[in-house]
């Protein structure tokens, strides 16, 4: 127990540390909305530490007290209070939100010493906390992008060079059983839309080796792709007219150039796009004469070994994520180049599935057979069989201490704020 309560205060301290980093600005720039779909950054920064209160100090139950009085702490329900009205509510003003936060930090942190001694709490709680907290850091990673003025947050950590010559190759994917899904015996942390593990047979396939590029994907814009009805669905088609789509978000109408939370620069072709729809993302495979794959395609390419018939932990095996494997925890602001990671590909050779880009699927958000809801019972539950579609492999911004390849994020077919990209999938 003392190595998981190491382990929960050491994710704990982080996540803080990368909220604090990133809403170490101005009050004016934390009361800014800069879209009707992101918070301000001062309603995250309170909301993380309502929830963390709600769910470590009152255990989940909402009938007891909290540390906001009752009033005040309605404001930072997600669900009472849609994302587009949040500037207007009397919030908490920066100082007094960051103070808030102390105070509950400090009472988990006791509350935390105390696990497994006189504390027989579950410390799968305590990581439900990081992982949410480390969620809304990444939403106001997407508010920061979306922000017009002046660089806040530098120009990003270095990445390694890609490789000439993977963009736009493929893998082969054999048919057979594998094991969709983990287990708490073998993921404790993981959450409750990624269990249980259960037995899926598939069909041989062909997966993209790596993400689909900037380079690939203005081609497509040349060739008239957001011009041609043909390549888009019904629903896609209809949204690329009313929400006026042309290209990726960011992209200038040269293609040339963009901004990346704040600076100016070109197109780098080697990286995987992001930013694009779902609508665009089946639009371009459409024209490419392939598909999206299916998130069990997607987890089957990126965790089965058929050399050992077991799951691995990564694609590239059981050890933790290093730089050298791996972008993420949000650092380097950006995807890598495609070929950036050899060492971290899969068994079928299929490389930057952990990373990068959010990989958009082919497949609507529901339960695995047996689910079970967790602590939070309106995580996952309230959005199965809603107007969402399934993301893979986890971006550049996310935090490699929350990530599994099987963990399942999920959005409406318009959002583009997400750092989402894709890769192409074909029958065998």
């Amino acid at each position: 127990m003392t190595d998981t309560r190491d382990r929960l205060a050491r994710d704990l301290e982080t996540a803080r540390a990368r909220t604090l980093l990133l809403t170490d600005h101005d009050e004016p720039e934390l009361l800014r909305q800069h879209t009707p779909l992101l918070s301000p950054l001062v309603w995250d920064l309170a909301h993380v530490a309502q929830q963390e209160d709600l769910w470590l100090l009152r255990r989940g139950d909402a009938r007891r007290p909290g540390l906001l009085p009752p009033a005040v702490e309605a404001l930072y329900d997600a669900f009472a209070q849609p994302r587009a009205v949040r500037a207007r509510l009397p919030l908490l003003p920066p100082v007094e939100a960051r103070a808030f936060g102390r105070e509950v930090r400090g009472r988990v942190l006791d509350r935390l010493e105390r696990l497994g001694r006189d504390d027989d709490g579950d410390p799968f709680d305590f990581a439900m906390v990081v992982s949410h907290e480390q969620q809304h850091d990444e939403t106001m990673l997407q508010a920061l992008a979306i922000r017009t003025g002046p660089p806040l947050l530098g120009a990003g950590t270095p990445l390694p060079p890609g490789r000439p010559g993977v963009a736009g190759t493929s893998v082969p994917v054999p048919g057979g059983p594998f094991v969709l899904g983990v287990d708490a015996a073998d993921e404790p942390f993981s959450l409750d839309n990624e269990r249980p593990a259960h037995v899926v047979d598939l069909p041989a396939f062909r997966l993209g080796r790596v993400p689909v590029t900037n380079a690939e994907y203005a081609a497509f814009v040349a060739d008239g792709g957001y011009d041609t009805p043909r390549w888009w669905s019904a629903r896609g088609w209809a949204h690329r007219q009313e929400a006026g789509l042309q290209r990726p978000l960011y992209w200038s109408p040269e293609g040339t150039v963009r901004t990346r939370f704040g600076v100016l620069e070109e197109i780098p072709g080697d990286e995987p796009v992001q930013h694009v729809t779902f609508f665009e993302t089946e639009a371009y495979a459409a024209w490419a004469g392939a598909r999206l794959p299916t998130e069990a395609e997607w987890e089957k390419a990126a965790t089965w070994d058929p050399v050992t018939g077991r799951r691995r932990r990564w694609p590239w095996g059981d050890a933790d994520p290093t730089p050298a494997l791996a972008n993420l925890d949000g650092t380097a602001l950006r995807p890598a180049p495609v070929g950036a990671y050899p060492a971290g590909a899969s068994a079928y050779g299929a490389e930057q599935l952990v990373g990068d880009v959010w990989e958009w699927t082919s497949s609507g958000f529901a339960p695995w057979p047996g689910f079970t809801p967790m602590l939070y019972a309106d995580y996952s539950a309230p959005f199965f069989g809603g107007d969402y579609r399934v993301l893979r492999g986890g971006a550049w911004s996310v935090a490699s201490s929350i990530l599994r390849p099987g963990f399942r994020n999920w959005d409406h077919p318009v959002r583009r704020q997400v750092f989402s990209g894709f890769r192409l999938a074909w029958d065998a």
